[in-house]
């Protein structure tokens, strides 16, 4: 465009601004929008940055309708106004935010997290639709998102996960069978993780799954999953004498031996029936409520006696590490674990003891 040509354009633009005329206003966002599309190539990002500055107040009080279009015109641009990108992709209206959302390299993970963390479910959703997601954008749609995002960035191959991210995602499986099978196929699934989440699939689920696993992880798999079912049952069906346990831990407790350092010693030597009692004593809390959270699957049950019990992380890994077979790794999403416990405060934890006790006491007199 000539010189004198750029100069009659600003000037209209100054007199759209001034007069307040949503027409005025209208005719320049698209003469405006149409000069940076067929610019956008040579322009330097300075000269990226005054269409910006201009874009951004020319679309105040302009129709959902139209910034839409605009957003879909501006989507695939890699130089688009970086300020304009970002306020379309935070526009309360999901048709103008999608497109932008989706497709445009102009958001930094920075901004997509952010964007996640404060936006509504359909923008999280048009999120989880992108060709490619960092292992942070991710782990924020799998916390905030409802069942539609979380199946949709699963199902997303250029989704990364992260650990915390494979966590989340095999405890919402755990309930979800639909989910289970869409994590089961992807394919940067780690074996261990893979693994656990064929052991808490339902035979179903199982059934589907192992036949459109690469063949060769078949055998791997089918192998992994046969030692650690049988490991588990193992550990889970041993026969456990409390009496000895008990009689002990109630003398050590009388003689003013019963603290923290003494549950991890007992942990750390995978004396079972001696953590289990020690826990129940220390959390002021029936045994018959501390034996069901330490054979469960599930590890954040025993959190919450560990929390009244005053215990560090240290202590609760340790009992953690006794309900898996001597020498095994952690479970993963043991360090979200980690994160969950430091977040829980010793009031709520007490309120939700308190509530279990009463549960287990009226199930006894029923």
């Amino acid at each position: 465009m000539q010189k004198a040509d750029s100069s009659s354009l600003f000037d209209e633009l100054d007199a759209a601004l001034q007069s307040g005329s949503s027409e005025k206003r209208l005719g320049m966002l698209r003469q405006v929008t149409d000069l940076f599309l067929n610019e956008a190539a040579r322009l330097s990002e300075e000269q990226v940055g005054v269409f910006d500055l201009v874009l951004v107040q020319l679309i105040e009080r302009i129709e959902a309708r139209t910034l839409a279009e605009i957003s879909q015109r501006l989507a695939p641009v890699a130089n688009a106004p970086i300020d304009l990108t970002f306020s379309l992709a935070s526009h309360s209206e999901i048709g103008v935010a999608r497109p932008i959302l989706r497709n445009s390299s102009r958001l930094t993970t920075a901004d997509l997290v952010e964007l996640a963390k404060t936006q509504s479910h359909g923008h999280l959703l048009a999120i989880s639709e992108r060709e490619q997601i960092e292992p942070a954008v991710t782990d924020v749609l799998l916390d905030r998102g409802d069942k539609a995002v979380v199946h949709s960035v699963v199902a997303n191959n250029g989704a990364q996960f992260s650990e915390n991210g494979f966590a989340a995602l095999l405890k919402a499986a755990e309930t979800d069978e639909s989910l289970a099978e869409k994590a089961g196929l992807r394919l940067d699934l780690p074996i261990n993780v893979l693994r656990q989440l064929l052991l808490t699939a339902t035979e179903a689920v199982r059934c589907r799954l192992l036949p459109r696993i690469p063949p060769n992880f078949q055998e791997q798999v089918r192998r992994a999953l046969s030692i650690a079912t049988e490991a588990v049952d193992r550990e889970s069906s041993k026969p456990r004498d409390f009496e000895a346990a008990i009689a002990f831990v109630r003398l050590l407790r009388a003689k003013g031996d019963l603290r923290e350092n003494t549950l991890y010693e007992f942990a750390r030597q995978r004396k079972y029936e001696e953590t289990t009692v020690a826990l129940s004593l220390l959390s002021s809390t029936s045994l018959e409520i501390i034996k069901p959270l330490m054979t469960s699957p599930m590890d954040d049950g025993l959190l919450i006696p560990c929390k009244v019990a005053d215990c560090s992380w240290e202590t609760v890994s340790a009992i953690l590490s006794i309900k898996l077979p001597a020498g095994a790794a952690p479970k993963v999403g043991h360090e979200k674990l980690k994160i969950e416990f430091g977040k829980l405060s010793k009031a709520n934890a007490e309120r939700l003891l308190r509530f279990w006790q009463v549960r287990e006491a009226s199930a006894r007199s029923a």
